[in-house]
């Protein structure tokens, strides 16, 4: 390794290179496949967004080289399995920029983000159609997506082929009527009611609120996390006004919570 220089991507393969050696590795970085590291860099993805979310630069920057790192631990396993090394994954990924990009590196005409986000699904799904993938509209959406994420992209495909609503209203009574639909099913007897049956319920609802969030240009994913930063801050507050007065939540009675959360809220 070099000194104080700085380091390079040469340097950071040559260190994967390392901890993956048979006999001088690590024995944790040696026993690993793609399955196993897979939880890993999904979760230095979203570590990344929490990052950007937090507005921290250098907290933004460490969190990229946790990412890259996945890169590279994919790729050094990769190509000992002689399937691909990562120069690949960089030509693989070079080459698609540029054939996504026509309007930069060719002689196409695209004068908005709008008319690029477009363009962009039609260059995917001419590649899907070109290598004979494309069998379904909703092809190509990972299953591994999360769930709010996935929802999401699964709307937009079939938007793309016209089934989608016209106006956000539409979705709002739709909404309303799944909501109705889940108290049919919570006014059965216990002794008949099917808990399968208010998972599915359930399940309709958040689909529809996240076709909501389509219809209305916001990001489910975004909006949860500013939904689950709102809820922590002001719980947070709760907790710390109890905390003042020598009490804790499980004493108080539901009408005091609702106070104390009405507090919250005017204060957080």
């Amino acid at each position: 390794m070099r000194g104080t220089e700085k380091h390079s991507i040469t340097d950071l393969l040559s260190i994967m290179e390392r901890l993956r050696h048979p006999t001088d590795g690590c024995p944790w970085d040696v026993k690993q496949t793609f399955k196993t590291i897979a939880p890993y860099t999904i979760e230095e993805a979203y570590e990344v967004a929490d990052a950007i979310e937090a507005g921290d630069s250098k907290g933004i920057c460490n969190e990229l080289g946790d990412l890259l790192f996945q890169v590279v631990f994919h790729s050094r396993i990769a190509e000992e399995m002689g399937a691909f090394t990562f120069d690949d994954v960089v030509n693989a990924i070079s080459e698609k920029m540029i054939r996504r990009h026509p309007h930069v590196f060719a002689d196409a005409q695209i004068n908005s983000a709008d008319a690029q986000s477009i363009a962009w699904e039609d260059h995917k799904e001419s590649e899907r159609r070109d290598t004979g993938e494309q069998h379904s509209a909703l092809d190509g959406v990972a299953r591994g997506l999360p769930a709010l994420l996935r929802a999401a992209k699964l709307q937009k495909r079939a938007a793309r082929v016209g089934f989608d609503w016209d106006e956000a209203e539409g979705v709002l009574d739709k909404i309303i009527e799944e909501i109705d639909e889940l108290s049919d099913e919570l006014a059965i007897p216990d002794t008949q009611a099917d808990p399968a049956r208010f998972a599915d319920e359930l399940g309709d609802i958040l689909f529809s609120c996240v076709n909501l969030a389509r219809k209305l240009t916001i990001d489910p994913e975004t909006a949860m996390r500013h939904a689950n930063a709102k809820f922590e801050r002001r719980f947070r507050h709760m907790e710390t006004a109890l905390i003042a007065q020598e009490r804790s939540i499980d004493e108080m009675s539901m009408d005091e919570l609702d106070s104390l959360w009405e507090e919250a809220k005017e204060n957080t």
